[in-house]
């Protein structure tokens, strides 16, 4: 039995020597994957965490910048093609960035996730006070509006005071809206931003980079309500004030592709997106299109360009590096 014992594992130390040889130069198939056996064995609580790693269907950023430099225009921009899921262009696109009125995109996805866009929201008197000197849906103490309405005060007009206004309402505090806005973004993957505001005024501790808003505006593409409001140009909305009676406001969409003060490229059809302006952000655009020859669909972040003419003209090249 010993005898028998000793030839098998003489046997067995062979034909492990003979496979491990035979394994040079050729591909050993996987039986086994990496997402799905990770939920199996408990390594991933569920499914959706494993796509935030193992993502099919999102561009892979990196350090490495590609296509041609517009960095004397500005200092961070990214193009991706998220129907072949290639980076068409980008420059600084994981460098920490200040976000601006971008920020609202994350602000929108949060709203139109958690909110009831038929409930009614008060202006709140700090909405008002934080805001002033800075861009508003013209809104006073005590309106009352639906979120749904709000929404096109947020995005088009880029109204602080809604943004307040949606946090508020939401979440009960600015605070509490801000922690939530930091829990969804890691959730996204966008994990080398931090927010404290849901609106991007000035704030050291408020920052993003462009691959985080590419993963948010991603996320945000899949939700039809928030694709219909950024292409809209112009909106019409009512609401009351706090005495009952009823106020009127049109909101106008900030984005120059929709306005006609700007032409993209030949074969690029622009959908809509958001603008964002402030001193230590400079001029910020997030940007949705389709190529007309092939309906690829198209994200483009161009952040920090150094005049407003400058990002739509960096935007527009890098929609045209984006048709090739």
């Amino acid at each position: 039995m010993k005898c028998i014992n000793k030839i098998l594992s003489i046997l067995l130390s062979l034909i492990l020597i003979v496979s491990l040889g035979g394994c040079k130069g050729r591909d050993i198939p996987q039986k086994f994957s990496m997402y799905k056996d990770s939920v199996t064995y408990g390594l991933l609580p569920d499914p959706n965490d494993g796509k935030l790693f193992f993502s099919s269907d999102k561009c892979i950023g990196t350090r490495s910048d590609t296509g041609e430099s517009h960095a004397d225009i500005s200092e961070g921009y990214g193009a991706f093609d998220d129907t072949s899921l290639e980076v068409k262009s980008s420059h600084n696109i994981m460098e920490k960035m200040y976000p601006a009125s971008t920020t609202k995109v994350l602000t929108a996805y949060i709203a139109l996730t958690s909110g009831n866009p038929e409930q009614i929201f008060t202006v709140s008197e700090n909405a008002i006070n934080t805001t002033v000197g800075s861009s508003t849906s013209g809104l006073i103490i005590g309106d009352k509006i639906a979120l749904s309405d709000l929404m096109y005060g947020l995005m088009l007009n880029s109204g602080n005071d809604a943004a307040v206004t949606i946090a508020e309402g939401i979440s009960g505090s600015v605070e509490d809206f801000a922690a939530l806005m930091n829990r969804t973004a890691r959730s996204l993957g966008a994990t080398h931003s931090n927010f404290v505001n849901p609106h991007g005024l000035p704030d050291d501790n408020h920052y993003t980079c462009i691959y985080d808003m590419y993963l948010i505006f991603h996320a945000a593409l899949d939700i039809p309500e928030f694709v219909k409001i950024i292409k809209t140009a112009e909106k019409n909305v009512k609401y009351s004030h706090s005495n009952g009676s009823e106020a009127t406001a049109k909101y106008t969409n900030t984005n120059w592709y929709l306005s006609g003060n700007a032409v993209a490229p030949k074969g690029i059809r622009v959908i809509g997106g958001k603008t964002g302006t402030t001193n230590a952000a400079g001029y910020c655009l997030i940007l949705y299109s389709k190529r007309k020859s092939d309906k690829h669909e198209l994200v483009s972040i161009v952040y920090k360009a150094s005049s407003r003419d400058g990002l739509y003209d960096v935007m527009t090249k890098i929609l045209e590096e984006s048709k090739k």
